[in-house]
């Protein structure tokens, strides 16, 4: 298990998280989503014990990355968006690497190489962008590390091979395996990922399942925008809705639309998720009591709950 406590860092006087708290649970593909320069690459680096903590603490498995404990690291690996590599043959690269992870196999990294129908017997230099990418991917999956952070892993890729990045990931998801995925190409990879973690800034502004996610909000596409939606955004034949979960419905979740819904109305969003919170009024006991709703809004003449 990876833990987060009360997170404190920066980049001189430039804040990036100020105090926050996560935990990220075994056997989970999580998606860390938030705009560009909110931190997503700076907690992977921390996570990995690439950077320190200027405050709070992170452990995994009762470990401080920053130690950089052998044994740790021989559970972990950490694939930067631009990975800089020596210029020599993949498949050598690769066996280099695969030294240092007990639970390497190469023929399983062949095996994904192939399916991405990327060469490995060449040098580095020899392949495009798009091909790096996803030789990288391929040894990173086939490390078979307890912990696997991948930064913006669809950056680069074709339609057919994010088709593939999408079920190798999925393939290599278990209950021995932990995978963060740090991206902005939300619809790469909607598929695979859950739980869902959104920062924003300093702060985090979500951190819930799809299971929890649908049980708090509804996701309806009609043709014309529903003026009772608590969100709605303009898709192809209309929009989608997102109305509150009074009902116990059941819809599949827009993570896209869910994102853009969170950065527009952060306050409105953020009370949705707070435990109090009651779908069939649109309130939250705290707001019922201060007999107001949003802030701004006129209160209610007879607030009750």
């Amino acid at each position: 298990m990876i833990s987060i406590e009360n997170l404190q860092f920066g980049y001189g006087k430039q804040t990036v998280f100020s105090d926050i708290s996560l935990t990220f649970l075994e056997g989970q593909t999580y998606g860390l989503l938030g705009r560009n320069g909110v931190g997503k690459t700076t907690l992977l680096k921390l996570l990995s014990g690439l950077q320190e903590p200027k405050e709070g603490k992170i452990e995994i498995d009762g470990m401080n990355p920053w130690k950089r404990n052998p044994n740790m690291y021989a559970e972990m690996y950490f694939l930067e968006e631009n990975a800089i590599i020596p210029n020599v043959r993949i498949n050598d690269y690769a066996k280099s690497i695969g030294d240092f992870y007990p639970h390497f196999d190469y023929a399983e990294f062949l095996e994904i190489a192939n399916n991405f129908e990327t060469s490995v017997d060449v040098k580095y230099s020899a392949l495009s962008s798009g091909q790096r990418k996803k030789a990288l991917i391929s040894l990173a999956l086939a490390l078979n590390t307890k912990y696997l952070f991948l930064d913006e892993p669809s950056n680069s890729l074709d339609i057919p091979s994010k088709l593939q990045l999408r079920k190798s990931i999925a393939a290599h998801s278990s209950e021995g395996h932990t995978v963060i995925i740090s991206t902005h190409q939300v619809r790469d990879l909607e598929d695979v990922i859950d739980p869902i973690v959104i920062l924003d800034k300093d702060s985090v502004l979500l951190d819930a399942s799809l299971a929890e996610i649908s049980k708090k909000i509804t996701f309806n596409y009609d043709p014309t925008e529903n003026k009772d939606a608590l969100y709605s955004e303009p898709v192809l034949g209309g929009y989608v809705n997102l109305l509150s979960n009074a009902g116990n419905y059941e819809s599949n979740v827009n993570i896209e639309a869910l994102f853009d819904a969170f950065h527009t109305k952060k306050e409105l969003f953020r009370a949705i998720f707070r435990d109090d919170y009651d779908a069939s009024c649109g309130k939250s006991r705290e707001q019922y009591a201060a007999g107001r709703t949003e802030p701004g809004e006129e209160p209610d003449a007879d607030p009750q709950f």
